[in-house]
């Protein structure tokens, strides 16, 4: 008699997206996040998870405008899109677009805003030289990097201390770290249909950037077979998948 044999599949495992109460979402630029990220935004807020968005720079310095008539245009575009995937809560800093440098400063000011939402969950994207399309962009790399370096930051009483010295603010401790757009994912999260067409919507909002880049596809077009691409991975129709790290706490 011969034994049975199992089949072993390569599926991701599915983050416990259940437990999360709180997510921070931190990227360089306007419209970061709408690259397939902003669908599975949808369904956390759907949900009833409090979803933040804390972006480094102003994306200034990414269409022909002058630079302080690309700030206003790009933080009213991103505002639309936090609307259209239920964020109320935007921060964007003033670091300069297009040279952010990886910093104690920097890393302070993503501390500091960890300490103030108090994530259980902090989200970033792709940092790596060399993501799944190719070269990664400058402040890509930065922001992701400061990030997970302020995650640690946040939950030491001793690495900037001037932010809790009045007690005001707290220490703390996030329980995940996640990595949007990374070459090697752990994780996944179905999504909907609807998610991914909030999603879609997201990316749209950014009306004025998108006409500044003529080469740039429709976003009908390609997000849907991303977030098949990365269902396929966790065995559903749509998927957002990342790579986890469980702070184990």
């Amino acid at each position: 008699m011969h034994p049975t044999v199992v089949a072993v599949t390569d599926l991701l495992p599915l983050l416990p997206d259940n437990t999360f109460e709180r997510v921070l979402c931190v990227v360089a630029h306007p419209d970061d996040l709408e690259y397939g990220t902003s669908a599975v935004v949808a369904k956390w807020t759907d949900m009833g998870i409090e979803v933040a968005y804390l972006l480094l720079t102003k994306g200034e310095a990414g269409m022909p405008n002058p630079p302080a008539e690309t700030a206003v245009i790009r933080r009213g575009e991103q505002t639309a899109a936090c609307t259209t995937v239920g964020v109320t809560d935007l921060t964007m800093l003033d670091h300069p677009d297009g040279i952010l440098m990886y910093s104690l400063d920097l890393r302070r000011d993503i501390a500091l805003q960890i300490r103030r939402f108090r994530p259980d969950v902090v989200l970033t994207t792709n940092f790596d030289f060399e993501p799944p399309w190719g070269l990664n962009q400058a402040d890509h790399r930065a922001a992701g990097l400061a990030t997970v370096d302020a995650v640690r930051d946040a939950a030491n009483p001793w690495i900037f201390p001037e932010q809790v010295a009045d007690a005001i603010l707290t220490p703390h401790q996030a329980k995940w770290i996640l990595v949007a757009g990374a070459n090697d994912p752990t994780h996944g999260v179905e999504v909907s249909a609807a998610n991914v067409e909030r999603g879609i919507a997201s990316l749209k909002s950014h009306e004025q950037y998108l006409a500044a880049l003529p080469w740039h596809p429709d976003p009908a077009e390609f997000i849907p077979p991303f977030a098949t691409a990365e269902g396929a991975q966790i065995g559903v129709e749509y998927g957002c998948v990342f790579k986890a790290f469980d702070l184990g706490n």
